[in-house]
C-alpha cells in the first residue's frame, strides 16, 4: 500500500533541471544509489513530523551542499541528522537509531553552522516547525557543484508547488520565511506570511528573535478559532503581511520582546568556509 508522501517525493525526483542544479532525489544519474537513500530520509523526517503535527512551516531559500544536498533533508547536515535533535519537551527527531542513513560512507559526515543554530532554536517551539526550502533542490554556480547560489525566479516557481503541497498534505496555519527569496516566493504565491533573517552571515541574533515571536504564539486550544493558512489563501485574505515602501513586513501589532528563556541559542559558532552564499538551506 502506498504511503502518505510517496507521491510527494516521487514527484520531487522525476523533476528536471538545469546543469547549474542538482536534484537530489532523482532516480536516474550518478548517484542514484545515494538519492535513494536520501528519498528514504526525507520520507521518515516527512513521517516523524506528521506524527508531530506541526502548525508553522519554515521555507529556506534553497538546499546547500553541506545539508540537504547531502541528507535530503532541508536545514540538516549529516551531523545533525545522525546525532538526532532533543526537543524541549523532551521529545527526540532525527537520529540514526530511527533509520536515517548518510548517502555516502566514504566521506566525512558533513557540518554546518546554518543547519546548527536553525535546529538550536526550533528545538524550542512545540509543536516543532516542519521545514522546507522555496527551491527543494540545489543550486550551484556553474562548473563548481561544492558552492550555493541564490535560486533564479525560474527555480523557485518549479519549487512552488511544492510548497503548496505540503500547506495542504500538513494543515499549515502559519508560515515564516528565512531569507529574502523564500519571502519573494512565498509572496507570489498570495501566501500571508512573516519574514525572518537567516542565520548566517552574523544574522544569527535576528533570526532566533524572529523565531522567539513564533514560539510565544498562543497554543491553537487555548485560543479563539483561527482559519487554516489554505482557507485563508482561498478567500483571498492575506492580513499577517502588508507591503510598505516595496517592502512586506508583518501587519499588526508590534510582536513582544523576547523573553530571556524564549529560545536557546547554539552553542556552535560558523566557520569562515560556511558563511552564506547566495540560497542555501
Amino acid at each position: 500500500m502506498p504511503r502518505r508522501f510517496d507521491r510527494f517525493i516521487d514527484d520531487l525526483s522525476s523533476v528536471e533541471l538545469s546543469t547549474r542544479a542538482c536534484n537530489q532525489f532523482a532516480r536516474t544519474g550518478d548517484d542514484a544509489r545515494g538519492n535513494a537513500i536520501r528519498r528514504r530520509n526525507l520520507r521518515l523526517y516527512l513521517e516523524e513530523l506528521d506524527a508531530i503535527r506541526p502548525r508553522l512551516l519554515l521555507v529556506g531559500e534553497a538546499v546547500s551542499y553541506r545539508g540537504g544536498r547531502l541528507t535530503g533533508i532541508p536545514f540538516v547536515s549529516e551531523m545533525v541528522m545522525l546525532c538526532g535533535v532533543d526537543l524541549a519537551d523532551g521529545s527526540r527527531v532525527l537520529g540514526s537509531e530511527r533509520g536515517y542513513r548518510k548517502a555516502d560512507l566514504s566521506t566525512r559526515v558533513s557540518t554546518e553552522a546554518s543547519a546548527t543554530m536553525v535546529w538550536g532554536t526550533i528545538r524550542n517551539i512545540e509543536p516543532l516547525p516542519l521545514l522546507w526550502n522555496a527551491f527543494p533542490f540545489h543550486p550551484f554556480d556553474a562548473g563548481n557543484p561544492l558552492t550555493n547560489r541564490m535560486p533564479t525566479p525560474a527555480e523557485l516557481e518549479i519549487g512552488a508547488i511544492f510548497i503548496m503541497r505540503l500547506i495542504r498534505l500538513f494543515g499549515i496555519e502559519r508560515v515564516a520565511a528565512i531569507g529574502n527569496q523564500a519571502s519573494f516566493s512565498l509572496t507570489r504565491l498570495g501566501i500571508p506570511h512573516e519574514k525572518v533573517r537567516h542565520p548566517s552571515q552574523g544574522g544569527k541574533n535576528l533570526f532566533v528573535a524572529g523565531m522567539a515571536r513564533h514560539s510565544q504564539f498562543p497554543r491553537v486550544e487555548d485560543s479563539m478559532p483561527r482559519k487554516s493558512q489554505i482557507q485563508e489563501i482561498k478567500e483571498g485574505v492575506s492580513t499577517r503581511t502588508k507591503t510598505y515602501s516595496g517592502k512586506t513586513q508583518p501587519a499588526g501589532p508590534k510582536a513582544p520582546l523576547p523573553t530571556k528563556n524564549a529560545v536557546r541559542l547554539s552553542t556552535v559558532p560558523s566557520s569562515a568556509k560556511e558563511k552564506y552564499k547566495g540560497g542555501r538551506d
